[in-house]
């Protein structure tokens, strides 16, 4: 039987009607009255079915015998099973608890809240359905080895919230054990969103990509994806720092992936601290926390882009990033140019499944960050380098953009 994944308060058999019900637990008051705690009562999804079971006919197609003539066909013809199940349309949002949002590692059932809200953003702006699992391990081949026994009833695998670095060897391993898209949103969600808005603060300032010098503030699961990123697509050259300083071939301290991070950036040269890697730089990523003197900031070229992002509090805080740069961003919903991963994963993900990606490829992100700086069009200005999330333009875009690049890259199946 199919079934979509949706938001128990649209279905009134689920008993929810979007009032705080009654809490019992210690703390019962705050629980009660506090709207995060009532809209999260029961959780933020359930599972309702696609196909009716009114009568006995409708349980005999649904379930035995008729189902049975299904499993069959598959089991003769694998392929079958992206057509007769939902298999091709449901997605696994997988953690294991070590890096949930900024509260770090709290453990699988505390992140199930943001797994939920993870899989009804996916239904909400990409149409895709989506099961969050939460994982009682955190050994890479503990992970590796769950997932990839899961995988069978999925179209795709989203890691969420799994913490560096780790994740890199996890996603790397999963990849190349599944025929199927595996993507660390962390990394790469962040990545793809952050280049579409440099492109398009690059283009309302008259320049390219090539023309600019970065420095990212955080050397974790997105900090190492946007360096990556930014130079597979071609930026000038871009510096990471992390807390000791820029990451650089000539510190002793560097771990595996900070070692290749040095190897493939920083063509400068840069040593220290990150402040002095400011003076002069074009554009500043933060994906760290913490702050950035004042002094720093206005160190930096004239018409320097800031995207803090940091949450709740940027890096940089606006006000400040406003006297000396051309662009602000930040990672939050009450200031313009919001950097949220939620304008790339759903669209991603459902090109990925239309298509039938075996893999998420380089050229694939790429596609979605032009086409998610796109809809910004003619509307460009300081304010708007970057599509609201619900810009309901934004998904169809990105998703179309990323099943062309699949078919063209060859990793498309359909």
């Amino acid at each position: 039987m199919a079934a979509e994944i949706v938001n128990p308060r649209s279905d009134s058999s689920t008993g929810h009607d979007g009032e705080a019900e009654s809490a019992e637990s210690p703390g019962s008051d705050a629980l009660t009255f506090d709207p995060a705690f009532a809209l999260h009562r029961g959780g933020k999804m359930a599972v309702k079915a696609t196909v009716p079971v009114r009568d006995k006919d409708d349980l005999s197609l649904a379930y035995t015998p008729g189902v049975a003539k299904v499993c069959s066909a598959i089991a003769e013809q694998p392929e079958l099973v992206h057509d007769y199940t939902w298999k091709s349309s449901v997605v696994a949002v997988v953690t294991d608890g070590t890096a949930v949002l900024g509260l770090g590692d709290i453990g699988p059932e505390a992140s199930l809240p943001v797994m939920e809200g993870k899989a009804i953003l996916f239904k909400q702006f990409g149409g895709v359905d989506a099961v969050p699992i939460a994982l009682d391990c955190t050994g890479v081949d503990e992970i590796v080895d769950t997932v990839s026994r899961l995988a069978p009833s999925f179209g795709g695998v989203n890691l969420e919230d799994i913490s560096a670095p780790r994740c890199f060897e996890i996603e790397r391993r999963l990849q190349e054990r599944l025929d199927i898209p595996v993507f660390h949103d962390d990394q790469h969600g962040t990545a793809v969103v952050t280049l579409a808005a440099l492109r398009n603060a690059a283009r309302l300032t008259g320049r390219s990509l090539g023309d600019l010098r970065g420095v990212i503030s955080g050397a974790g699961a997105a900090g190492v994806a946007i360096a990556k990123f930014l130079i597979e697509a071609g930026i000038g050259d871009v510096a990471v720092a992390d807390r000791k300083g820029i990451v650089s071939a000539d510190r002793e301290d560097l771990t595996p992936v900070k070692r290749e991070l040095a190897s493939i950036t920083n063509k400068a040269g840069l040593t220290g601290s990150l402040e002095s890697a400011l003076a002069g730089a074009d554009v500043f990523i933060g994906v760290s926390g913490g702050t950035v003197p004042e002094a720093a900031v206005a160190s930096m070229a004239e018409g320097a882009f800031v995207f803090a992002m940091a949450n709740p509090n940027p890096e940089v805080h606006p006000e400040v990033a406003h006297k000396y740069a051309a662009v602000v961003a930040t990672g939050r919903s009450d200031f313009p140019n919001q950097i949220n991963n939620v304008l790339a994963f759903p669209g991603i993900f459902a090109g990925a499944l239309q298509v039938r990606a075996s893999r998420i490829t380089e050229t694939m992100k790429i596609a979605a960050a032009e086409a998610l700086a796109a809809v910004v069009g003619d509307d460009l200005a300081a304010d708007y380098v970057i599509p609201s999330p619900f810009d309901e333009r934004v998904a169809p875009a990105v998703t179309a953009a990323v099943a062309a690049a699949a078919r063209a890259e060859g990793v498309a199946r359909r």
